[in-house]
């Protein structure tokens, strides 16, 4: 049976979940496990990006729902090995964002945002710290104990420079970003002038990691700055299309100068 509209909202999600994984619900969502639902994970959360800078509200609601479901099946999963289930889970972040907030919740002081990022980010490092030392042992020590946590790399690149900000390893001001970007496009060059295509990755690799910290040093986000950039490509583009097309042609029949000298007008139209 649909379970009944009357219950709450939350609970009637989990309980719809549960009769898709049980014997004589659904095939697919029988099937999944932890691992397959992560590339769903990852892109609902995009989607999820993407509601919130269209400003749909419709839109916003539908895609934190997808997101929402996330963490419902998988405590949907775990619960059925015995593992944990979705109360364990809200049960967790109750406590830790207790625990990272005591100038709310206790006696601490933190009156600007960048004075609770502070406190945040050390009250974390001590529990991670603790948690080394129970666990394996083999991290123990590190500030910088990943590289990638499943994030976008250019998501990783800056809280990694975050990290290391927090015990000094950063500049203090831009110009030397500045120059480390420049530096990095001098390397690049020189890997080209060799013609040694593994050191041409490794020094663009660099000098993306260098363009991320001068975004993170001028308070951007690098991935969203790209993901602004490609949006402004796509948009230039298609009215280049649009011009070629008024002219009689198109892109098959344009040369590389023709599709120049258009996007020179679409760029000088959105300026002017």
């Amino acid at each position: 049976m649909i379970p009944s509209p009357d219950l709450p909202p939350m609970d009637r999600l989990r309980r719809i979940m549960h009769l898709l994984r049980a014997p004589g619900g659904c095939p697919w969502d029988a099937e999944q496990t932890h691992e397959s639902l992560v590339r769903h994970l990852l892109e609902e959360a995009y989607e999820v990006a993407e509601a919130v800078r269209s400003g749909d509200r419709d839109e916003l609601v539908d895609e934190l729902g997808d997101l929402l479901l996330q963490p419902v099946f998988h405590a949907e999963i775990a619960s059925e090995e015995g593992r944990f289930d979705f109360d364990d889970i809200a049960r967790a972040i109750c406590e830790k964002l207790i625990r990272r907030h005591p100038h709310v919740f206790g006696e601490a002081v933190a009156d600007t945002p960048e004075a609770v990022l502070t406190q945040w980010e050390a009250i974390k490092a001590g529990e991670k710290a603790a948690s080394d030392r129970v666990g394996s042992g083999t991290q123990e020590g590190y500030l910088l104990k990943k590289a990638n946590e499943g994030q976008p790399a250019l998501l990783a690149a800056a809280k990694l420079q975050r990290k290391a900000a927090t015990v000094g390893f950063d500049w203090p001001d831009l110009p030397p970003v500045l120059d480390k970007v420049r530096e990095e496009i001098d390397e690049v060059a020189a890997a080209l002038a060799t013609g040694a295509d593994e050191a041409v990755g490794e020094e663009i690799g660099d000098l993306l990691f260098a363009v991320v910290n001068l975004a993170r040093k001028t308070g951007h986000e690098a991935e969203i700055l790209l993901d602004v950039a490609n949006r402004k490509f796509v948009r230039r583009f298609q009215a280049v299309e649009d011009e070629l097309r008024r002219e009689g042609g198109g892109l098959a029949g344009a040369g590389l100068a023709e599709m120049d000298a258009a996007w020179d007008r679409v760029k000088a139209a959105e300026k002017g």
